[in-house]
């Protein structure tokens, strides 16, 4: 019976590709958040409008939603057979 247990082979569930892919998404989310920052008035009676500019506003959540998307992406990620095959051997 050990010997059944040893000769099977286990199978994870993310290959190693889909880690590197998943390093990539969480790059675009640090990106994202680093979009989102700044915009801070020196003097806190004084307002700054440059809190609600494009890249604040529009760009840096599409960027953050996008990496999520991505990392979705990438655990649900299937790879081609041939790797598999040679994975396996």
């Amino acid at each position: 019976m050990a010997d059944k247990k040893a000769n099977e082979k286990i199978d994870f569930p993310i290959w190693k590709d889909n880690y590197k892919y998943i390093l990539a998404g969480v790059g675009i989310l640090v990106i994202g958040f680093l979009l989102m920052a700044g915009g801070k008035s020196t003097d806190p009676n004084v307002f700054n409008p440059e809190i609600f500019s494009f890249r604040r506003i529009t760009l840096a959540p599409i960027v953050v939603v996008g990496g999520f998307v991505f990392i979705i992406w990438a655990i649900m990620r299937k790879p081609k057979s041939s790797s598999v095959e040679n994975k396996n051997e």
